[in-house]
Order: structure tokens, then C-alpha cells, then sequence
């Protein structure tokens, strides 16, 4: 190699490192580096990237923030624009928001909506089902069809969490499945196409060894992404202490991991990492490196995974965990290195 040719290899292996993160930092995101996973990737009818893999965040969890001005917070501190906005809604609340909508329509930084939705909030999944809740579907579908936009729609993500098994209850995984078929459909009779469906798991091995944990799942008709809500702790000898692959591969005892069992019962579907983080407890500052530095490694083995959305919040809902990215200053850095890689860059089409 002569020495000009090594000169422009260095300047080059320099740029692609560098790039989206120093640029932010500036001010001036900088244009994507070129390469194979940053040439032309693009999203499709579902919102499926035709390479590379959707990167998006909820920031401000639990604060009563703003959420579009916590999420462009976390845009400069973490280098890169969230293609993926998540935030989430209940009952007859009236959504998209303004906010949410600018946000989408930022000329500079177009974003596409992650809402979550829970639909039978006040009453329950058992009603939502037998179409007495239909007033308050359609009130929305007509406003996901003056929005225009393609957005993801979750409908009460974690669901395990709200199941109460007993006959009746209005809660059982069999109601939850009726209940997400009925909107789904109802939407889709309303004339909502550009709705894109996610069933989101909390990927608790706890509920993964329920024997109802599986009839949760609607139906490869109604559901177009497959979702993983699921974090791991840097902080060892502690609660899901553990690497990217952990969160992804939990399950319960002589079970799959959700992972596994996602791809290989329902291999048509993408899968979503729709909430993930590392946390630890808050006062215990611990770096949040080795979490950051895994993903990619495991992003290049698990084609499915098709989007990843950071949840940051200083404190969780019961106010020991820290999950922000900013915890420290490696975990800060680290997670800058993981934003500016280019398999992130996909342009929403």
C-alpha cells in the first residue's frame, strides 16, 4: 500500500467513525458514512427498513416533560435524530398530538410515531372485544386518517403484566387477543391503512413460563411487527444483570428465548426491540459500557430485529433505576459509538 492510499484509508476509517456523533455535537448532523448499510436504505409498506435497522427512543419517562423536548434533548446528547418517536396514550386522549405530529414533520428531522395505545383504559379487554368501546376506535380511526402519516400503533404494550387469569375477569390472554384483533380489524374497516400494528412483550421469564403467555398473540393476520420490551442491569450480582443477548435471549425454564421463539413461530414477522436500556440503581453509578458496546455484535447475528428504542428516564416507575444514557461519562461515550454507526441510517419513505 503506498503511503497516499493509506492516508485516505485512515481519513476514511476516521469519518465513518466520527461522523453523525462530532457533527451533532457541533450543531450540523453530518451526512450519513457511505457504505453497504448506509447506501439507499429505505422503509417500505410496513415501515420495514430494506436494510440497516430503525433507531428511535422514548426520552423524559416519568417526568412530565414534554416529550418532543426530552426527545430532542436526548438527540444531541446521544448524536443522532430518533427516526422512531415513542410515546404512549390512553383511553379517548386525543392522538397524535400536535407536538407529535410537528415532530414527524420536521423538514430537517423527519420522525415516524411509535403510539402506544391503551385501549380498553376504564373498562376492559373483554368489552373492548364485544365492540362496546367501538365509539372510541372510531373516533380515532378517523383521526389516524386525517393524519396521513405511516405510524406504528401499539395496542397496551407489556400485556402480561394487566392478565388476570381467572374466568371472567374481562383480563385473560384470550381476552387480550380478541380484544387486539377486534381494533385492528375495526381500523382496517374504517379505511386505516396506515396503520402498522405491534404486539410489544415485556420478555419477563416470570410471565414467559405462564401457561397463557403464548395465547397472547393475535394472529400473523392482525399483527405486523413482532415487539420486545426488555432491559438488563450493568450493575453485577443485581436484578437481569447482563449484555444485549440477555435481553433478547430470556426466557423461562425449558422454554425459548423470546428471540428464538419469536423468528421461528412467527418467521414472516420483523421484530421491534421496543423498549430497551441498562440501568442501575440510582446513587450506584456503575458504567453502562460493556451494554452499549454489545449491541452491534448482536445486531449483526439476529437479522429480525428490524428497529431498536432506547427508553431514558433518570428514575423508573418506581424510582430506583437509572436508565439514562448519561449516567456516567463512559456510558455517555459508548453509547455515542453505538448511535454513529451508519447501520442506523434509514431513510422513511
Amino acid at each position: 500500500m503506498t503511503v497516499r492510499k493509506l492516508i485516505l484509508s485512515v481519513a476514511a476509517a476516521l469519518a465513518v467513525v466520527i461522523s453523525p456523533a462530532a457533527a451533532f455535537a457541533s450543531g450540523h448532523e453530518a451526512k450519513p458514512a457511505t457504505g453497504p448499510s448506509a447506501a439507499g436504505c429505505v422503509t417500505g409498506a410496513k415501515l420495514v427498513p430494506s436494510c440497516g435497522v430503525l433507531w428511535g427512543a422514548a426520552a423524559g419517562g416519568f417526568t412530565g416533560a414534554p416529550r418532543d423536548a426530552e426527545l430532542k434533548t436526548w438527540e444531541r446528547k446521544s448524536g443522532r435524530t430518533a427516526t422512531i418517536f415513542h410515546t404512549y396514550h390512553k383511553g379517548d386522549e386525543v392522538f397524535p398530538t400536535p407536538a407529535e405530529i410537528a415532530m414527524t414533520r420536521d423538514p430537517a428531522h423527519p420522525r415516524v410515531l411509535l403510539l402506544n395505545w391503551r385501549v380498553e383504559y376504564g373498562s376492559n379487554w373483554s368489552a373492548v372485544a364485544a365492540g362496546r368501546l367501538d365509539r372510541r376506535i372510531d373516533t380515532f380511526a378517523a383521526r389516524a386518517k386525517a393524519y396521513g402519516q405511516k405510524f406504528f400503533l401499539v395496542l397496551n404494550h407489556e400485556p402480561e403484566d394487566d392478565v388476570k387469569p381467572r374466568h371472567g375477569s374481562g383480563m385473560t390472554a384470550a381476552d387480550f387477543r380478541a380484544s387486539f384483533r377486534h381494533v385492528i380489524t375495526r381500523l382496517r374497516a374504517k379505511g386505516v391503512s396506515n396503520a402498522v400494528s405491534v404486539v410489544a412483550y415485556m420478555g419477563n421469564e416470570k410471565w414467559m413460563a405462564e401457561s397463557w403467555w403464548k395465547d397472547l398473540y393475535p394472529g400473523d393476520d392482525v399483527v405486523d411487527w413482532i415487539g420486545l420490551d426488555s432491559y438488563v442491569s450493568a450493575e453485577r450480582n443485581y436484578y437481569h444483570h447482563g449484555l444485549f443477548a440477555d435481553l433478547l435471549d430470556r426466557r423461562a425454564p425449558g422454554g425459548d428465548g423470546f428471540y428464538k421463539w419469536a423468528t421461528t413461530r412467527h418467521p414472516s414477522k420483523p421484530m421491534m426491540v421496543a423498549e430497551w436500556g441498562a440501568y442501575h440503581r440510582v446513587g450506584r453509578v456503575v458504567s453502562k459500557a460493556p451494554q452499549f458496546d454489545s449491541v452491534l455484535p448482536e445486531l449483526a447475528k439476529r437479522p429480525a430485529i428490524k428497529a431498536i428504542v432506547y427508553f431514558d428516564t433518570k428514575r423508573d416507575a418506581f424510582g430506583d433505576r437509572d436508565i439514562s444514557i448519561d449516567s456516567s461519562a463512559a456510558s455517555l461515550s459508548a453509547f455515542r459509538r453505538l448511535a454513529a454507526n451508519p447501520l442506523f441510517t434509514v431513510r422513511l419513505k
